[in-house]
């Protein structure tokens, strides 16, 4: 087990996973991270590749966040991720939020009032980041940078995520994730700091569980 003394940034929200995670808009792309065609293409693709390779092997993870909404309000949690397809944050008091994937759906749910918004994992970015390998040997890379200290991978399915893009940055040393943003279709995006991060735990099963009883 390894633990991340370093805070990571992932950029989420219920309101990117309520309407956002089935169609986001490509606002997320960064100006200037275009590849050019040819051997810097493939070198990117390489590259992208690489990292992705280090980032899906990590099986499991755990963790607290502080998350920043569009209007600035603020909260926190724990979050855990469990390859391939499950994921969970459970947000503190007193936001009732939780947002759980078990492998096949992805819920967002109000916990006080019962109520659950759910989707097909298959048609959300989430499908691509906790897949057991990640694979980017097709046209899903849209742009890469890679900097002395951090390298920016932009990705977009058309097949799976119609118009929407998902960018992911990693330190371009240890590979280790730093932030991936989702930008929702009015451009507003919500900044989870990511601390206390724990590799290769074991998970109950029951942390996963998604309450199908209650969703409408």
């Amino acid at each position: 087990m390894t633990i991340e003394k370093t805070p990571l940034s992932i950029r989420i929200g219920r309101r990117q996973f309520s309407a956002g995670l089935l169609g986001l808009a490509v606002t997320a792309v960064i100006p200037g991270l275009g590849l050019a065609q040819g051997a810097g293409a493939a070198a990117g693709g390489a590259a992208a590749q690489k990292i992705a390779d280090h980032f899906s092997s990590v099986k499991t993870m755990m963790g607290e966040f502080v998350q920043f909404g569009p209007r600035g309000e603020q909260t926190g949690g724990k979050f855990y991720i469990e390859r391939p397809g499950k994921l969970r944050f459970n947000f503190e008091d007193p936001s009732p939020l939780r947002v759980i994937a078990d492998g096949r759906n992805v819920v967002v749910g109000n916990v006080k009032l019962s109520t659950w918004d759910i989707y097909p994992l298959s048609k959300t970015p989430l499908s691509l980041l906790l897949a057991n390998k990640i694979d980017l040997s097709d046209d899903a890379v849209r742009s890469v940078k890679q900097e002395t200290d951090l390298t920016t991978i932009v990705l977009g399915n058309k097949t799976i995520f119609g118009d929407s893009t998902i960018t992911i940055m990693f330190d371009s040393k240890t590979y280790d994730l730093r932030q991936w943003t989702i930008t929702d279709n009015q451009g507003k995006d919500t900044s989870v700091m990511i601390y206390n991060v724990q590799t290769g735990v074991s998970l109950d099963d029951k942390v996963f569980t998604i309450p199908y009883d209650q969703v409408k």
